[in-house]
């Protein structure tokens, strides 16, 4: 059901956040609202265990001849679905850096993958997620050189800040400067604030035209069929020097002010907060459950399940999935374990220790990755992402094929089986391993997990029974048959996380609606055996009933059993 727009609590948010000029801005959402009201479809869906997420690039899988967006289609249509059911499509506008994250038009496709009815046929058979890249925007874009040539209605775009100014309390998410000088139609020299690079210059929320603005892209987002919209890089998004400016209380107010006035078009967007920080931090975009984002990325569990392998040990793990509590019924963790980013490991902070922080960064060069860094403002450095394929760095390619397969299948049957949506990356689909290539020709990092794949080849790879990709992409879509079929999955449904007989031993126990699954992991090298959850259960992943006092654990191996 849509929601009306309530201006006496709207007007209480807008005049903290623009005192007297948020009667204008009351007015301009007014007028986008109407805007975009007739153009927007109000049919009404909720999340269910149907809803499993691909993650790629638009052009992740190409085919000489044709719009790489049409061939992303093909691949979908016939790999995809049914079990996937969504497509989050990274960045596709027009861009000049970041591998699509300094856009220069929101509003256009970029040429080079398609259009935006490749993009409205592909939304015929699977669900749409759009990213909102409204922190930054590329130094070419229009909006930034209307703001530099002073333009009217451009002047307060983006921020700029004197250079003498002392921004030490600044977080900052990567070793690079935060200030970058331009010089503006009058030749003044300008040190605009660039949090990510030099050439995305981040936008300036503290002015009126630009809030709207950027609503105005939302809607427009959700008007050409996105069901779900990933918020990049939103911690950012306010500045106050002085402060650390991240989390700060006007990026929370702006983000729960976007989605009740989105909510006044339709019911059927999700909001999804991207913020790679300490999971504290992280939970805190879920609002009090009802008024932020309905959808939080699960950052802490990639690494943690890497360190759980690393150590084979699940002690923390289970510590740390106790400890997970959601303010309502209504928002959950988007889980993932691979993405167009490395691995995060700010999320651990406070879960393990730096030292062992350190050992999964040394774990990632040894295994062929490379580490990313990020200032601490006290001249130091400490990592902030591992640069390395998931498989790569849970397994190193000297290891037994099975064993690598068994390790890869492991973590990701753990991120189908908690509480959330499924978000699965492409190359975790199909196999990839690092792709060294792409890192030595652009000198870029996060190349590694970026390869572009040709689909005929793709595609010969996967029906080869002896090929890694054909192994790893077999399982998975067995996983997914059995996962989006039961019940006790609903990303809402109840989680409880279960003391193991040893320290080796993860065990999650979903249920919803009268239906319990115990899903067991062994996350160690060696055989175990556990007393059997049930009496009775039904070994979904081998089809058959199973009666038995004692549950013999295959090493590095997985169980979902449904109770009878």
């Amino acid at each position: 059901m849509l929601k009306k727009l309530e201006k006496n609590i709207m007007m209480n948010a807008l005049d903290v956040l623009y005192q007297d000029r948020s009667e204008w801005v009351y007015s301009n959402i007014e007028n986008l609202v109407a805007k975009y009201q007739s153009k927007i479809n109000v049919e009404e869906s909720s999340l269910s265990e149907k809803d499993i997420i691909l993650i790629t690039y638009g052009d992740t899988v190409q085919k000489q001849g044709q719009a790489h967006l049409q061939t992303l289609k093909e691949f979908v249509n016939s790999y995809c679905l049914p079990e996937i059911n969504s497509t989050h499509i990274l960045p596709f506008f027009p861009y000049t850096s970041d591998d699509g994250f300094s856009i220069t038009d929101y509003f256009e496709v970029d040429p080079n993958l398609g259009t935006w009815d490749d993009l409205s046929n592909l939304s015929v058979s699977s669900n749409l997620m759009f990213d909102a890249v409204v922190n930054h925007m590329s130094k070419s874009s229009h909006w930034f050189q209307s703001f530099l040539a002073q333009e009217q209605g451009y002047k307060d775009f983006f921020i700029t800040v004197d250079p003498t100014t002392d921004l030490s309390k600044v977080v900052r998410p990567r070793a690079l400067p935060i200030l970058t000088p331009f010089r503006d139609i009058n030749g003044i020299e300008r040190h605009i604030w660039t949090t990510f690079s030099e050439d995305q210059v981040d936008l300036n929320y503290e002015s009126p035209e630009v809030f709207i603005a950027v609503l105005e892209v939302l809607l427009f987002y959700i008007s050409k069929g996105a069901k779900l919209i990933r918020l990049d890089a939103i911690a950012f998004l306010w500045k106050e020097i002085g402060s650390s400016c991240i989390h700060l209380p006007e990026t929370h107010a702006i983000v729960k002010l976007y989605r009740k006035i989105l909510e006044s078009v339709t019911s059927n967007l999700i909001f999804i907060t991207e913020t790679n920080v300490p999971h504290e931090e992280n939970i805190s975009y879920f609002g009090n459950g009802y008024d932020e984002a309905q959808m939080v990325y699960n950052f802490t569990l990639p690494p943690l399940l890497v360190y759980s392998v690393m150590e084979e040990n699940t002690n923390i793990l289970v510590k740390w999935a106790k400890s997970l509590k959601f303010p309502s019924d209504e928002v959950c963790f988007f889980n993932f374990t691979a993405s167009h980013d490395g691995i995060g490991v700010r999320p651990l902070q406070g879960i393990i220790t730096d030292e062992e922080i350190a050992k999964l960064a040394s774990r990632a060069e040894k295994h062929g990755g490379q580490v990313s860094y990020k200032n601490n403002g006290d001249d130091s450095q400490s990592p902030y992402e591992l640069n390395c394929s998931y498989i790569d760095l849970l397994s190193d390619k000297s290891e037994d094929e099975e064993l690598r397969v068994r390790k890869m299948m492991l973590t990701q049957a753990v991120m189908l089986t908690m509480p959330g949506v499924p978000g699965i990356y492409l190359h975790s689909l199909v196999g990839s391993q690092n792709y060294y290539d792409g890192v030595k020709e652009s000198g870029i990092k996060r190349r590694i997990n970026r390869e572009k794949l040709n689909i005929e080849n793709l595609i010969n790879e996967l029906a080869d029974p002896e090929s890694l990709r054909y192994k790893i992409y077999t399982l998975y879509k067995h996983l997914l048959s059995i996962r989006s079929k039961e019940k006790a999955f609903h990303p809402f449904g109840a989680a409880e996380y279960l003391d193991g007989s040893n320290d080796n031993i993860f065990i999650i126990k979903r249920q919803h609606n009268n239906e319990t699954i115990y899903a067991v992991y062994n996350f160690s090298n060696t055989l175990v055996q556990i007393k059997a959850l049930a009496p009775i259960v039904y070994d979904l992943l081998n089809d058959k009933k199973k009666i038995e006092e004692n549950w013999i654990l295959e090493p590095f191996n997985f169980y979902w059993f449904k109770k009878i």
